[in-house]
């Protein structure tokens, strides 16, 4: 029985021979490299490495793969994770009214597109209800206008803490959350509907068609207490013109929003992201 790869991804100051020490010590266990992916940002003087391998031993022992490659990022003074592919996590999603990023999400889980379980669908309206139905998912709607934000996030972060919640999805969830929140829960992916930095916060199309742009553009990054600052993993484009209205570019949004959202997701679950110093690098 073929054993699940396994993921290492470090982060550390770089010098001579990181990618020597590290291969070495996967070749001597046992491992065959599948993917190797490695970057030095000099201006931080950082090295990244994502490693994706499996191992040719009997039996994997993760707790003594773990402790291994602790002691070399102790060694190197780096920043470390160990994941495997057979880990499937617990997504929840938050929506508010539009449907189309919701359902995209549900299709590709539904479809084997992305690893993840969706057990949780939170809302701070009851219109999409009948679509967490569809796919088996406990639909919670918390009315956000009438409760204090502050009952209603302890409420959010009880439901996450019940589902066993590994990451949150934002998918046109059209609420801020508080900085509190994110301080207890900070693994999470919003979409935004423009080409950030262009058009932070609200009613991004309308300024871009007033603007009269020929281009607009979603990010999917991940929530910090920056409104819209966040790391940035996605971005998509499609071309617009001057016969284009406001409805038009919200139309053509839709379709880039799902997919940059979709492609966030997926590279999030694959481990295929590194942030730091507030930005991301993306081994895709």
């Amino acid at each position: 029985m073929e054993h699940p790869s396994i993921i290492f991804k470090i982060v550390c100051p770089d010098r001579p021979g990181l990618v020597s020490l590290l291969t070495s010590w996967i070749s001597n266990y046992g491992g065959n490299i599948k993917h190797s992916d490695h970057h030095t940002d000099q201006d931080a003087g950082l090295f990244l490495s994502r490693i994706e391998w499996n191992s040719n031993n009997e039996s994997l022992n993760r707790d003594e793969i773990y402790k291994e490659f602790e002691k070399i990022a102790d060694a190197v003074n780096g920043q470390f994770n160990v994941n495997y592919s057979d880990e499937i996590p617990n997504v929840a999603i938050f929506v508010s009214k539009q449907n189309h990023c919701l359902i995209d999400l549900l299709w590709r889980v539904r479809n084997g597109e992305l690893k993840m379980k969706v057990p949780l669908i939170i809302s701070n309206h009851s219109h999409l209800e009948n679509i967490a139905n569809d796919f088996s998912a406990k639909f919670v709607h918390i009315d956000t206008f009438k409760t204090d934000k502050t009952v209603v996030e302890d409420q959010f972060l009880n439901l996450l803490k019940e589902y066993d919640i590994d990451l949150v999805v934002l998918a046109k969830y059209m609420q801020i959350l508080s900085d509190s929140f994110l301080k207890k829960f900070s693994s999470i992916i919003n979409i935004h509907h423009s080409f950030l930095p262009a058009f932070k916060g609200g009613q991004p199309y309308h300024r871009a068609w007033k603007r009269g742009v020929k281009l607009i553009g979603a990010t999917a990054h991940y929530v910090t207490e920056d409104l819209d600052e966040g790391p940035i993993i996605e971005q998509c484009t499609v071309n617009v013109s001057h016969r284009d209205e406001v409805d038009d570019l919200i139309r053509k949004g839709r379709d880039i929003e799902r997919i940059a959202l979709a492609r966030a997701v997926r590279l999030h679950l694959n481990h295929q992201v590194f942030v730091y110093n507030s930005k991301t690098a993306v081994f895709d």
